[in-house]
């Protein structure tokens, strides 16, 4: 039996330090905006209902809502933030303003890049 010799060239790469970094997904906020056609009573609700805020802490939202034109309700993944967002475009019209409400609240998403994680 005939043995043969072959050169094997083998590269040696530094160890990793750690694990490599994963990127984190990006967050986003969603944004409940004003609206004049929609009770404290409504918005509480469907923040309750929808997020399982307590009713003090939806109160709250509901009232920077009012009074900034805008509130920051749910912050999470671009998936999850979609869903919810649905969900509240989905709760429909406030019961409780008849005819003048004027459907689902209004809400928008957008990148929370500034750290902020409400």
């Amino acid at each position: 039996m005939e043995v043969v010799e072959r050169e094997v060239k083998v590269q040696v790469r530094p160890a990793l330090r750690g694990r490599p970094k994963r990127r984190k997904a990006p967050k986003w906020h969603l944004v409940l905006l004003d609206s004049d056609t929609h009770t404290y009573e409504y918005v509480i609700i469907m923040l309750r209902v929808l997020f399982g805020h307590s009713v003090e802490h939806a109160f709250e939202l509901a009232r920077t809502v009012d009074k900034r034109g805008s509130a920051i309700i749910f912050t999470s993944h671009r998936e999850v933030a979609e869903l919810k967002l649905e969900q509240v475009h989905g709760f429909g019209a406030d019961p409780l303003m008849g005819e003048d409400s004027s459907g689902p609240m209004r809400a928008v998403l957008r990148p929370a890049d500034d750290g902020d994680d409400e």
